[in-house]
C-alpha cells in the first residue's frame, strides 16, 4: 500500500499566505461544505432505518413508479442526481445531446452512460438558454419513472440562483456587479466580502449596462459563410421627415435610461475567497467577459486561416464558452490528440484581445507558438514566448504571450530581463488567459498566477480533469466550472482519435528475482519496485513486443518512471532514451529522428514524456514502470498514441501495453490506474502468455547465469538508483526556493505527492544552456554516439567516392 497522505504543514500554509492550524478545514472539507450548499442532499427527505438490512435498499428507486411505456424511454433519474442512460436506446442520440448540456459525465462505457446533475452543470445549462421548466420537462420525457420531487426542487433552486451577480474585470481591477442594488448591499453585509473591499468606505458604483453584441465562433461553417457574403450596395438615403427623426431620438433616449448596472470593487487577491463565500450564501458569481463592448483594451488582429475548420465537438465546447455573445470562464476537457490547442487558438480568435497562454514546459510553449502561426493569420511579431531561454514580449498594443507556470510563480530575485517581462504582464489587462494542462496546477501556485495576471476570461484545457488528492474541485473557484467533456469512444469511432487496443500483460517473476523480492522488507521499498521492473521475463516481453510491432511497421514508445531501469532497457536494446537529465539539444535530435527517420522505430521515455509531447507517428506504447495507481498518468500516456493515424487500418490502429510483474504490488496498482480509462469506455485485455515468445532464442536473459548477473547488478544498485525520477523544481509548495543544482534528481514519493497531491508538475530549467552548447560534443547517450558515428562514416564514404 502507498504511504498515507500527509496533512498540510507550515510550508504549504506559508505559500498560501496563511498560517496553518489543525482546527481549520482542509481544501477538500471546505469544497465539500460549499458543494453541499447546492447539492441534492438538502432536498432529499430523511429516511429512517428499521433494521440492519434496510440500509441496503435505500437507493432501489421503489418509491418512483414506472411509467407505462418505460421500456421505450432511455434513462433513469435517481434521487441523488445520478442519471443512467441506455446507449442502445433509439432515443440515445437526442438524450445524450441534452444531457451534455445539463449534467456532468461520470462514466461512459459501451452500453450504459452515467451522468450527474450538479449546480455547476445547471448553471452552464441556464447560461446557454435552457430554462428550469424546459430541463424538468425534457427529463420527464426521457425518464422511465416519475421524477423525484427532490430532483425537481434542486433544479429550480440551482437555476434560480444563476446570474444574479457576477465578477468582472475593469482596468485590471476586480468588481462584483449586478443589476439589483439591494442584492449588492446584502452581499456587503457579509463579513468575508466586506473585508475584501478595495475601499471600505466606498459606495456602490452605478453605470449604464453594456448591450449584447453578435458573435459567431471562428472556424465554423456559419462563420465561413458569413465572411463570404458580399456586402450589399448602400443606396443614397432620402432625407427623413422631422417627426420621424424626433421619434427615433426619443426611442434612443428611453433605451439608454432603461438598463443600469451596479458594482463595488474588491481586492484582486481575494477573488477566490469572495467567489467561495458568495457560493456559500446562495449567490454564486458568474465569470463572463463582454469582449464585444470592451472599448478599453486594444483589439488583436487575429482570425483562423481559411483552411482551418473546427470539428463538431470543438464547436460544441466553444459554444459552451461563448454564450450570449460573452466569454465564460471554465474548463474544457478533450482527449489527447483531439485538438485542445486548436480550441484554445479559436477562443483567442473569438475574443480578439490580448491573450496569455500558460504551459507546463518550455517544449510545450514552443509548440503553442508554432500552432498559433500554423492555424491563425496572426503576425508572427505579435506572438512572443517567455521562457528561461527566450524572454520576449510583443511590441504592439495587443498580442499573444506564451509562457510557463514557473516563470510566473517562481519567487525570489529575478534577472533584469525576466523582471521587465513580468512587469509587462502584470501591468496590462488580458482578454483571455489559456491554462494548458490545468489539472496539474496546485492550488497555492495557481493562486499566485491568477493574482499576477489580470485576465477577463480564463480557459482551462486538459485531457484528464483528475488529481489523486481532493483539490480538483478548487478549480471551480480559481478558473471556473467544467464547460464541456467529450466522449472518447465516440471520437474514436468517428476517426477523430485513434482506435486503441489496451492490454495488460502479466509477466511471471523469475524465481531468483521473486525470492529477493519477498526477502526485501517494506511494502514501498524502492528496491522491491526495481526488482519488479527489471524482472527478466518482463524484459523479454518488452523485447518481444518491440520486435513484433517493428515488423508491422509501427513506431513504439516505451515508458519507465525509473531512470535506472530505463537506461538498462534502452542500452541493452540499443534504443534512444530521453529523461530529465538529457540535454535539450539531444532530446530534440532524438525526437526529430523518431518522427522522420524510418530506421528509428523505438524510443524510451521517462515521466517527462507524459504530457506536451507531440508524436503522431507513434502507434504502439509499452509501459514497463509507472507511478503507483495514478489514473492521470495512465490516461496521459495513452494520449501519446491517441492522435488520429495516417493509415486507416480496419479495427484497432494503435496499441497500449502495460507490463506488470505477477504476484507483486504492480498488479494492485494497475487496476486502480485503469479505472479512469475504463470509465471512458476502454476495455483492458488480460494477456497471460505472448504466443510465440517461447520459440524466440534471441531474447535476452534466457539463461540462469544472465539472470543472476542482472540480479547482482540490481542488488548492488544505490537507493537513489532504485527511486523514481523527480525533476528538480517540481515541488512548488515546499522546494520552489530551495532547488539544488543539476539537471535532475531522484527521490521517493507517495501517490498523492507525485501525481498532484503535493503540488508537483514537470518544469524544465535551463541554467546550463551555455555549458551544453560548448560541450555538445561530449554526448553520453549511446544511441546519439552511434547516430553521430554513422553520419560521420557516411560523409567519409561519400567524400572517398568523389
Amino acid at each position: 500500500m502507498p504511504p498515507k497522505k500527509r496533512k498540510a504543514d507550515a510550508a504549504d500554509a506559508e505559500v498560501d499566505g496563511q498560517e496553518w492550524s489543525g482546527g481549520e478545514l482542509s481544501d477538500a472539507e471546505t469544497f465539500k461544505r460549499l458543494e453541499n450548499k447546492f447539492s441534492l442532499v438538502g432536498h432529499q427527505k430523511p429516511r429512517h432505518q428499521t433494521d440492519g438490512a434496510s440500509g441496503l435498499f435505500q437507493n432501489d428507486q421503489a418509491s418512483q413508479p414506472l411509467k407505462p411505456d418505460h421500456a421505450s424511454r432511455p434513462m433513469w433519474v435517481v434521487e441523488d442526481g445520478k442519471i443512467i442512460l441506455e446507449s442502445f436506446s433509439p432515443l440515445f442520440p437526442e438524450a445524450q445531446d441534452f444531457l451534455i448540456n445539463i449534467a456532468e459525465p461520470i462514466s461512459r462505457v459501451s452500453r450504459m452512460h452515467e451522468y450527474a446533475l450538479t449546480a455547476h452543470s445547471l448553471f452552464a445549462a441556464v447560461s446557454v438558454g435552457h430554462t428550469p421548466d424546459e430541463i424538468i420537462n425534457r427529463l420527464e420525457k426521457y425518464s422511465k419513472a416519475v421524477l423525484n420531487s427532490s430532483v425537481v426542487s434542486f433544479i429550480k433552486k440551482s437555476s434560480a440562483a444563476y446570474g444574479k451577480a457576477k465578477i468582472v474585470l475593469k482596468k485590471t481591477l476586480s468588481y462584483i456587479e449586478s443589476d439589483d442594488p439591494a442584492l449588492l448591499r446584502q452581499l456587503l453585509q457579509d463579513p468575508v466580502i466586506s473585508q475584501s473591499l478595495a475601499d471600505s468606505s466606498a459606495t456602490l458604483i452605478t453605470e449604464a449596462a453594456p448591450k449584447f453584441g453578435q458573435m459567431m465562433i471562428p472556424g465554423t461553417k456559419m462563420a465561413a459563410g458569413a465572411n463570404q457574403i458580399a456586402q450589399p450596395e448602400i443606396a443614397a438615403e432620402e432625407p427623413e421627415e422631422p417627426n420621424k427623426i424626433i421619434a427615433a431620438l426619443r426611442e434612443d433616449d428611453e433605451e439608454e435610461e432603461e438598463a443600469k448596472v451596479h458594482s463595488f470593487q474588491i481586492r484582486s487577491e481575494t477573488r477566490e475567497a469572495v467567489i467561495k463565500q458568495c457560493w456559500e450564501i446562495g449567490y454564486p458569481l458568474t465569470q463572463e467577459y463582454d469582449f464585444n463592448n470592451d472599448q478599453v483594451n486594444a483589439n488583436l488582429d487575429i482570425d483562423l486561416k481559411p483552411h482551418a475548420q473546427i470539428r463538431y465537438y470543438q464547436e460544441k465546447a466553444l459554444s459552451k464558452m461563448f454564450s450570449n455573445s460573452r466569454a465564460r470562464s471554465g474548463v474544457i476537457v478533450l482527449p489527447c490528440g483531439a485538438g485542445k490547442t486548436l480550441v484554445g487558438i479559436t477562443a483567442a480568435c473569438g475574443v480578439k484581445k490580448s491573450c496569455i497562454v500558460l504551459c507546463n514546459s518550455t517544449m510545450s510553449a514552443i509548440q503553442w507558438r508554432t500552432e498559433f502561426i500554423n492555424w491563425s493569420n496572426i503576425n508572427p511579431d505579435d506572438i512572443a514566448v517567455l521562457t528561461s531561454m527566450e524572454k520576449n514580449v510583443f511590441p504592439r498594443s495587443a498580442g499573444v504571450l506564451v509562457t510557463t507556470y514557473h516563470m510566473l510563480a517562481a519567487s525570489g530575485k529575478r534577472a533584469h530581463d525576466t523582471a521587465a517581462a513580468l512587469k509587462f504582464i502584470q501591468e496590462r489587462e488580458w482578454g483571455l488567459l489559456i491554462a494548458d494542462e490545468v489539472h496539474i496546477i496546485p492550488a497555492a501556485m495557481f493562486k499566485k498566477v491568477t493574482y499576477s495576471v489580470a485576465s477577463h476570461c480564463k480557459l482551462g484545457l486538459t485531457a484528464t480533469l483528475l488529481r489523486e488528492d481532493d483539490k480538483i474541485g478548487t478549480l471551480n473557484f480559481l478558473v471556473g466550472p467544467k464547460l464541456y467533456e467529450a466522449n472518447w469512444q465516440e471520437l474514436s469511432q468517428q476517426g477523430h482519435i485513434a482506435k486503441v487496443q489496451c492490454a495488460e500483460v502479466w509477466c511471471r517473476m523469475a524465481p531468483e528475482f521473486y525470492r529477493e523480492w519477498l526477502n526485501t522488507t517494506g511494502s514501498n521499498s524502492p528496491k522491491k519496485q526495481l526488482l519488479a521492473v527489471l524482472n527478466p521475463y518482463k524484459f523479454q516481453a518488452c523485447q518481444f513486443l518491440i520486435d513484433y510491432h517493428h515488423k508491422r511497421g509501427d513506431k513504439t514508445i516505451v515508458f519507465s518512471d525509473n531512470v535506472y531501469a530505463l537506461t538498462k532497457y534502452s542500452n541493452k536494446l540499443e534504443c534512444a532514451q530521453i529523461h530529465g537529465g538529457t540535454p535539450q539539444h539531444e532530446r530534440q535530435l532524438v525526437l526529430d529522428n523518431f518522427r522522420n527517420n524510418p530506421a528509428i522505430h523505438t524510443i524510451f521515455l521517462s515521466k517527462i514524456g507524459d504530457t506536451s509531447l507531440d508524436l503522431p507517428e507513434a502507434t504502439c506504447l509499452i509501459q514497463i514502470s509507472s507511478h503507483y495507481g495514478s489514473r492521470r498518468q495512465e490516461a496521459q500516456r495513452l494520449g501519446r498514441i491517441l492522435r488520429a493515424k495516417r493509415r486507416n487500418d480496419e479495427g484497432f490502429n494503435a496499441f497500449f501495453y502495460s507490463l506488470v510483474s505477477k504476484d507483486t504490488d504492480e498488479m494492485t496498482y494497475a487496476a486502480r490506474r485503469q479505472s479512469f480509462l475504463v470509465d471512458q469506455g476502454y476495455a483492458f485485455k488480460i494477456i497471460t502468455r505472448l504466443e510465440g515468445i517461447e520459440d524466440r532464442t534471441d531474447l535476452y536473459f534466457r539463461t540462469l547465469t544472465d539472470r543472476k548477473e542482472l540480479l547482482t547488478e540490481v542488488c548492488l544498485a544505490k537507493e537513489s538508483d532504485a527511486a523514481e525520477e523527480q525533476i528538480a523544481g517540481d515541488t512548488f509548495s515546499m522546494n520552489l526556493n530551495k532547488r539544488k543544482k543539476g539537471g535532475a534528481r531522484r527521490t521517493a514519493g507517495t501517490l498523492a505527492d507525485l501525481s498532484g497531491g503535493a503540488g508537483m508538475s514537470y518544469i524544465e530549467y535551463n541554467k546550463t544552456k551555455n555549458k551544453e552548447l560548448s560541450k555538445s560534443k561530449g554526448v553520453k547517450n549511446n544511441f546519439i554516439r552511434k547516430l553521430n558515428s554513422s553520419h560521420t562514416n557516411a560523409k567519409k564514404r561519400k567524400a572517398a567516392g568523389q
